[in-house]
């Protein structure tokens, strides 16, 4: 497969519990920690898919995936929008921020897997 997934999240455990499952299924994973300079981070990896965590220190995943959904390069990037608050309103808001999907931690491996895979296609 070797298709290039980005993580922006700043829980270590988290990270290291998707790079394992994404790994495994043969992706290759970046990861990322803090809001201020991860759209940047977006553009140098351009990765297939991006997995965005809601919560992250210096910008949120909201603010970062309204500026990528301004960008033409950016606007079509598959995003798997992550977050501890699954509430309808955080839904929503990722919604109108751009997310194509949304997750809930904690979350089984099968359904990082599918969501991953869905997202590009695979």
């Amino acid at each position: 497969m070797g298709k290039r997934v980005l993580l922006v999240e700043d829980e270590p455990n988290i990270i290291e519990a998707i790079r394992f499952i994404l790994n495994r299924d043969g992706w290759r994973v970046h990861t990322h920690s803090d809001g201020r300079d991860a759209v940047n981070v977006v553009r140098q990896t351009r990765p297939d898919v991006l997995i965005l965590d809601v919560m992250l220190p210096g910008k949120s995943g909201y603010d970062i995936l309204r500026e990528l959904r301004t960008e033409f390069a950016e606007a079509e990037l598959p995003v798997l929008m992550l977050t501890a608050r699954g509430q309808m309103k955080d839904r929503e808001l990722a919604e109108r921020a751009g997310a194509s999907r949304f997750m809930t931690k904690p979350f089984s491996n099968a359904d990082m897997l599918e969501a991953v895979r869905s997202l590009a296609g695979a």
